[in-house]
């Protein structure tokens, strides 16, 4: 059997969530289906490393499509004739867009509809894109992946399809994050904040991470506690949005706020597991897969009581209010001074985090092309 994989997201020391749910899963599928044939299309010049096995031929398929009308072209016109060439059985896009205008059966991945429930979140090019062709993606694809219970639930009653074509795969977390020592901890933390205890805050600075209510509830807890921690924010464009700026303008700890950027995953790695607690108080997530990491690192986590959070975080997290700046700094206080609730939450985080692997995603994600095959 011949598979096409829309691959435009592995992009090396670039890849967000959508692009190591592409790595990790076909890193495996590959390997382990060697009797099938797969045909990865990229939209730029790519590295060898994404190249898994014998069985995968790579292809470059202009433009790079990094734009609504790019997208228009690269997912409608010149993938379509890059299938014609190849003539696979089926085509896979990990990243919730396909294409509308080839007979090849499809699956596509929703990992959530957050422009649907906060359209006003996204850029607007963005938000009419999405919003405008989704539901036509789903009616056209053969199946539909996505991420969490709650992602399955949504899409089935947002996108008005049927819950058997809807396969739930759950996400994992790399294997290389484990804990570190407590001198690795303090040599992380004496490099990253002069060895003081800090939370952490990992994503984008879209709105719907919530940085903008996590930086006066970090204020409010520093003004209520004394106490010396710091908040180290990781990821990329944090002056992006008026309301983050107006929130690190207001603060009086400005001091103790710390921009990392983006970092290699060794670098992400030590931060996380040198951290006194993950914050993830986003207000939607189709999953949140730094939750599962912190949890892998024996690191406490604070996160949204809403959307998929719950369902991942299970018992071992801190559950808060993402729209009350009081139950963010509640849930920092107590994490801050209560050590025997940390080390309740790093047993209960050891334990759920088995629940989650890209072992089982991968395996989960190849019956779903069984289902389609079948």
């Amino acid at each position: 059997m011949k598979i096409a994989v829309n691959t435009r997201l592995l992009l090396e020391g670039k890849m967000d969530g959508i692009g190591w749910f592409t790595y990790e899963t076909f890193r495996r599928i590959c390997k382990d289906h060697p009797e099938h044939e797969f045909h990865f299309l990229f939209d730029r010049p790519f590295s060898e490393k994404f190249v898994f096995a014998d069985n995968v031929t790579p292809h470059v398929v202009h433009p790079q499509a990094r734009h609504p009308l790019l997208f228009k072209i690269w997912y409608d016109y010149t993938v379509p004739r890059k299938l014609e060439k190849i003539q696979p059985d089926i085509f896979i896009s990990p990243d919730a867009v396909m294409s509308l205008r080839t007979d090849v059966p499809q699956i596509v991945v929703l990992h959530d509809l957050n422009f649907i429930h906060y359209p006003n979140d996204l850029e607007k090019k963005w938000s009419v894109y999405l919003n405008e062709r989704t539901k036509k993606f789903a009616q056209k694809a053969k199946r539909i992946v996505t991420v969490s219970e709650f992602s399955k639930q949504d899409i089935i009653s947002q996108l008005g399809v049927l819950a058997e074509k809807v396969d739930n795969v759950y996400n994992g977390a790399n294997e290389n994050y484990v804990p570190l020592s407590h001198e690795r901890k303090q040599s992380v933390r004496k490099r990253i904040s002069d060895g003081a205890p800090y939370f952490l805050f990992l994503g984008s600075a879209y709105p719907r991470k919530n940085l903008q209510r996590l930086i006066p509830a970090f204020d409010l807890f520093k003004s209520a506690t004394g106490s010396d921690a710091k908040l180290v924010v990781v990821g990329k464009k944090f002056n992006a949005y008026k309301e983050v700026n107006e929130a690190i303008e207001g603060m009086k700890f400005k001091e103790d706020l710390i921009f990392m950027g983006m970092l290699d995953a060794d670098m992400l790695h030590e931060i996380i597991a040198s951290a006194l607690a993950l914050t993830y108080v986003s207000y939607f997530e189709g999953f949140g897969i730094p939750i599962l990491e912190a949890f892998k690192c024996e690191v406490p986590v604070i996160t949204s009581n809403i959307t998929s959070m719950p369902e991942v975080a299970g018992d071992a997290a801190v559950l808060v209010d993402p729209f009350s700046i009081d139950s963010i700094a509640n849930a920092l206080t107590e994490i801050n001074q209560n050590e025997r609730l940390r080390n309740a939450l790093i047993l209960k985080g050891r334990e759920r985090a088995l629940y989650f692997s890209w072992d089982k995603t991968a395996k989960k994600l190849w019956q779903s092309i069984e289902k389609m095959i079948d």
